[in-house]
């Protein structure tokens, strides 16, 4: 997936308070269509033309000239310096915005996203309609874009850049790519400048030649070893692994709606099909999730986020949606919600039998997972940090003889009442008062000792 002059549609939806691939609204008015405009940038030369829109492109203004020049071509040129932390910024959330289609999005370039949509597409009735469903939605959004499908991640922004809208098969590429340019495969501007020169323009014109002989006609190995690098890329023969936004989830459930809903009861009838569906796949595994994340997406192109943690790993869908139901009101439906989704996180291996509490609640009925369940309800409703355990602590001094710890799903193995040997004290002065002690040898044990001045025989 390509924007094209991704910095200045950026630019133009944050001006405009888009919240859509932005993180928050810029100051300033938007540039105005209709003149010419450019961005600049530092370089090695100076100020530079980073990007232009179409008025300014029909007077001559193109990426890379020099901005004295580009001046002395428009002297009415308007510009602003480019923000390429915004750009990412924007791009990175525009991903996340994406995230209905698929949990792992990982950005291409400083203008792309690449989509991992394996296994997703027949949510959409297919590859085709899923990129239909994609451009529709970006359209919509006024965010101008290109799409290619391919096998290999190379392969997709291969055909992005250069032949949009074009889908192949896995194993395609190679025919696929063949009469695209070399600037597709993600080359620096120095290289592509040099496979020119060389007469290479063409990716199948690389196909043919020798490798050895390739990387004897460039001066530098590093950037022999990256057209090598980026062509077995697209092509398959090299795995490129991909960063992905955000942490991926171990198992996940949607529910598309045929109709917006609106309501909390809509919400809650859904999340309750979600999590039947959800911890029907992790017993399925033998695994229980600590982290589950519910995600609304609106009809206006905006997300609600709703999360629940537990203290020890879950599938109980008649427990996951009780702690959901102490705050699903909390999510404001908007116009409408056409898509929800349940993610699990930090999973783990589950135990299909409840295991008994140690100590002295060992006798009783309860076990540890009613515990956790209801430390879990009472977490969702008053904070996390709101459940904790009393644990015994070696120390000589009584108030060092306990410490508070947080809840996290398991009792220790300990009694609730001291097991040490002897007793304790039976009675703590609030401040420490002097003693005089006698012994009957030196270093002996106590024989006599004098407390606010009442002389004392120890009996045993």
């Amino acid at each position: 997936m390509w924007f094209p002059d991704w910095p200045l549609t950026r630019l133009r939806r944050a001006r405009r308070g888009l919240r859509t691939g932005s993180a928050r609204p810029a100051s300033g008015k938007p540039p105005d269509p209709h003149l010419p405009f450019a961005l600049l940038e530092n370089s090695t030369k100076g100020l530079r033309i980073a990007a232009a829109n179409d008025p300014a492109r029909q007077l001559g203004i193109t990426e890379g000239l020099v901005f004295t020049d580009a001046r002395a071509r428009v002297p009415n040129l308007v510009t602003e310096d480019m923000d390429p932390v915004a750009d990412i910024r924007a791009l990175s959330a525009l991903g996340d915005w994406m995230i209905r289609f698929t949990p792992l999005i990982a950005i291409d370039g400083t203008d792309g996203l690449i989509l991992e949509t394996t296994g997703c597409e027949h949510l959409y009735g297919g590859e085709l309609a899923m990129m239909e469903t994609l451009s529709d939605l970006l359209e919509r959004n006024a965010i101008p874009h290109r799409l290619g499908l391919a096998g290999t991640p190379g392969a997709a922004s291969a055909l992005s850049r250069a032949a949009p809208g074009t889908c192949l098969k896995e194993g395609e590429e190679q025919a696929g790519l063949a009469e695209l340019p070399v600037a597709a495969l993600r080359l620096s501007p120095d290289t592509e400048t040099l496979l020119r020169r060389f007469g290479l323009t063409r990716i199948g014109q690389l196909y043919g030649i020798d490798r050895k002989a390739l990387g004897r006609r460039f001066q530098s190995r590093s950037a022999a070893d990256a057209v090598l690098l980026r062509l077995d890329q697209a092509l398959g023969l090299r795995h490129e692994p991909l960063a992905p936004l955000r942490p991926l989830p171990i198992r996940s459930a949607r529910l598309n709606c045929p109709e917006p809903i609106a309501t909390s009861e809509a919400i809650g009838i859904g999340l309750e099909q979600l999590a039947q569906d959800l911890c029907e796949a992790l017993g399925a595994a033998g695994l229980g999730a600590r982290h589950f994340l519910l995600m609304a997406f609106k009809s206006d192109g905006t997300r609600a986020e709703l999360e629940v943690k537990t203290a020890r790993p879950a599938r109980e869908p008649k427990h996951i949606l009780r702690l959901f139901r102490e705050r699903i009101d909390s999510i404001d439906p908007g116009f409408g919600i056409d898509l929800l989704l349940l993610e699990a996180h930090r999973t783990d291996k589950m135990e299909t039998s409840p295991m008994a509490l140690s100590g002295d609640l060992a006798s009783t009925d309860m076990n540890t997972a009613a515990l956790s369940a209801l430390a879990d309800r009472i977490m969702a409703r008053l904070g996390e940090h709101t459940v904790s355990l009393v644990q015994p602590r070696e120390s000589h001094v009584p108030e060092r003889a306990e410490r508070q710890v947080q809840f996290i799903g398991d009792v220790p193995a300990l009694a609730t009442h001291s097991t040490a040997a002897g007793p304790r004290p039976i009675r703590l002065l609030s401040s420490p008062e002097r003693i005089t002690v006698m012994a009957e040898v030196p270093d002996g044990p106590p024989l006599r000792f004098i407390w606010r001045r009442v002389p004392r025989t120890v009996t045993r």
